[in-house]
């Protein structure tokens, strides 16, 4: 008996899309705000990797990679830099405690009140179409750091 071997069709999803329209477009802004931010810590880091996470906006291993969602882009600025400060002092320190948050308030000194508002927009979930609208809401005041 032979077995016939149908081709399925490669189906990408919308979402699946969506991440590859926009990972390089949030490459480049991640990437010029660690150099922006950077400056002020001068900690070293490896491999910066943009991902379609779920539900996690950044993290850092213990090799010193740093791993961003793409969806950062459509956060308003002041959140995307927030997030990125936060990876970056994790580079000094792999934890949550007293020095990690006094490195993170040096850059960010409302960090509490980001932290707040990621939450609330988090309850909303994390649909890319849902941040996208957030995002032109914010569009009118945004301010990008330029690299020195």
């Amino acid at each position: 008996m032979y077995w016939i071997r149908r081709r399925k069709r490669s189906r990408v999803s919308s979402v699946t899309k969506h991440y590859v329209a926009h990972k390089e477009t949030s490459r480049a802004v991640i990437q010029q705000q660690l150099q922006y931010w950077n400056q002020f810590y001068g900690f070293h880091y490896n491999r910066v990797a943009i991902r379609n996470q779920r539900r996690c906006w950044g993290s850092c291993s213990s090799l010193k990679n740093l791993n961003f969602n793409y969806k950062l882009l459509f956060l308003p600025r002041h959140l995307l830099d927030y997030i990125i400060i936060h990876e970056l002092c994790h580079l000094q320190e792999l934890n949550h405690g007293q020095n990690f948050w006094a490195l993170v308030q040096l850059q960010a000194p409302d960090y509490k009140a980001h932290i707040k508002e990621l939450r609330a927009i988090e309850q909303g979930g994390l649909s890319a179409v849902r941040l996208e609208k957030l995002k032109e809401k914010d569009s009118a005041g945004v301010v990008v750091h330029n690299t020195i």
